[in-house]
């Protein structure tokens, strides 16, 4: 009995030593590398601190894409409008491509006031400057 326990013995130590030189050459094999991907945060240009929307009219959203990266993460934006520090659920526009640099949107029904912004979507969120929203 004794003789089959140390054959079974030895039987698993070899296995452990088998899989562990079968790890150590799967381990300093080289991994397929994903494509690297940048991140683009194109700061909101309009509208600004001063700009006045009225209701109803239809505006332009400008962002700067004069230096964006090789590979964005997510190439389709989508524009929301900010009341304060809070996102409203109202999407002005959705699904473009984020490397256009303006879209034209209407300006939403909503309360008079003067400190709305600009969320700008794709790869990060990018807030714009405070401005005016009228009747």
């Amino acid at each position: 009995m004794l003789s089959q326990t140390t054959t079974l013995t030895k039987f698993f130590f070899v296995l452990i030593a088998l899989f562990g030189v079968f790890f150590q050459f799967a381990a300093a094999l080289p991994m397929a590398e994903l494509e690297k991907r940048d991140i683009f945060v194109p700061p909101v240009l309009d509208p600004h601190a001063g700009t006045v929307w009225f209701k109803g009219q239809q505006r332009n959203v400008t962002w700067d894409v004069s230096d964006p990266p090789v590979n964005i993460t997510n190439k389709f934006g989508q524009i929301r409008l900010r009341k304060g520090d809070l996102s409203t659920p109202l999407i002005l526009a959705d699904g473009f491509d984020i490397l256009l640099g303006s879209i034209e949107v209407t300006v939403p029904w909503v309360d008079e006031g003067d400190d709305y912004s600009i969320l700008l979507l794709g790869d990060s969120g990018n807030f714009g400057q405070k401005f005016t929203i009228k009747q």
